[in-house]
């Protein structure tokens, strides 16, 4: 898997995460009840609708908008599921299953859209700032390594041997005095 996609899969992951975090905790709060096997489906939907969206740095205008839809999906999801497959001790309806929600619902989940989107497009351009950054002080140390690549190592019994020192001298004399003369 190549970087990009890496980096694509984790922005998407975590906008998923946040909707799907927002969608189960106002569903619970509104006195529903959610499957694990409910959420899954609603982490899946919330990711298929983040992917496509995650190629370059997207702001407030894209993520609030795909925030509003991928709420308003996860709110049918939430509120059908029980209808369709009841959970075993639970009622088939709740108070939180009309899929066109009151006057506080909607306000509610308003605001928690909209911070959330703006958590969610500030940490987007947390996230671009930081990786230009990085390329900015990266990439002059890539361009001398490219340039300059180091030495090639090769294996002991590749590399030439040293060349041989000759041995000192056993009987010299090394000095820098004048010669002593002697009285014969």
């Amino acid at each position: 898997m190549s970087a990009a996609v890496m980096l694509c899969l984790a922005r998407a992951t975590v906008f998923a995460v946040v909707c799907l975090g927002l969608g189960v905790l106002g569903h619970l709060l509104g006195g529903g009840s959610v499957s694990p096997h409910v959420a899954v489906l609603a982490a899946g939907i919330a990711l298929a609708a983040a992917l496509p969206v995650t190629g370059r740095e997207r702001g407030m205008a894209v993520v609030l908008p795909l925030l509003a839809g991928v709420q308003a999906v996860l709110h049918v999801v939430f509120s059908t599921a029980p209808l369709i497959t009841p959970l075993a001790g639970t009622a088939g309806t709740h108070a939180h299953s009309e899929l066109v929600p009151g006057l506080g619902m909607v306000v509610t989940h308003g605001w928690a859209m909209v911070l959330s989107a703006l958590w969610l497009s500030r940490g987007e351009a947390a996230l671009w700032a930081t990786l230009r950054r990085l390329a900015v002080r990266l990439l002059p140390v890539v361009f001398v390594l490219l340039a300059h690549p180091p030495p090639r190592l090769g294996r002991a019994r590749d590399r030439a041997p040293a060349p041989r020192r000759p041995a000192p001298l056993r009987h010299t004399v090394i000095g820098r005095a004048p010669p002593r003369f002697t009285a014969a």
